[in-house]
């Protein structure tokens, strides 16, 4: 029984090697093989330059594939809605890092971990507000034939503002979007995503408040 054991163990070890060895040569047989907002990577070696344009705002973005699983790059975006809440025309800039990290894959389906760091600044009547953007999202993509990429997304865009009359901020949002491949590397894509922003009572209003939050951007993704 001491020698089964182990015996198994280095079978499983052996078939998992396998898999992921051969995982890491899939073809959809669908789809271009790489994603900008959905659950695959831009491709080892690759880059995609990106814009946006919506509510709230317009954003610019950078993405290389480290490796198969892994990309990583930067963004910038200046807004004319406080962090997508509806209420609060403001603008505002961001300069985050942008991290993508595919977790699981099959013919169906993959599914990837968004991060998304960095400062954020937005400009009123009152001042300046600083804070520091911690964004993550799970993203699911789906491929639809040769040509569209669908992706449904769970997003926490947690981000907290510092000095007087600051403190963190709880955004929930639920959404989806769709890449349509004009090619192998250019994509069209438009994504939406909703839910409330929960501000924690800070002590002074003696409650939580919730804000109505909305996403919904058009852009276009180009690979090099």
């Amino acid at each position: 029984m001491k020698r089964v054991v182990p015996g198994l163990f280095l079978c499983w070890v052996l078939a998992s090697t396998a898999a992921l060895a051969q995982d890491e040569g899939v073809s959809y047989g669908r789809g271009q093989g790489w994603s900008l907002l959905a659950g695959d990577t831009v491709g080892q070696g690759q880059n995609v330059l990106s814009a946006q344009l919506g509510w709230p705002g317009l954003s610019l973005g950078l993405l290389h594939g480290a490796t198969s699983r892994f990309d990583l790059g930067g963004k910038f975006t200046f807004n004319y809605g406080q962090e997508g809440i509806v209420e609060l025309v403001r603008p505002g800039l961001k300069f985050q890092a942008w991290v993508r990290l595919m977790l699981a894959r099959t013919p169906q389906a993959t599914l990837a971990l968004v991060f998304q760091p960095g400062p954020l600044f937005y400009f009123h009547d009152g001042g300046t507000d600083v804070g520091l953007a911690l964004p993550v999202s799970l993203v699911a993509g789906i491929p639809v034939g040769s040509a569209i990429m669908l992706n449904l997304a769970l997003d926490v865009p947690f981000h907290v503002y510092f000095g007087t009359g600051g403190g963190p901020v709880f955004p929930l949002l639920v959404g989806g979007g769709l890449e349509y491949f004009i090619d192998r590397s250019l994509e069209v894509n438009f994504n939406v995503r909703m839910g409330p922003s929960i501000f924690p009572d800070s002590g002074t209003r003696g409650r939580n408040d919730a804000y109505f939050t909305l996403e919904a951007l058009m852009g276009v993704g180009w690979r090099f």
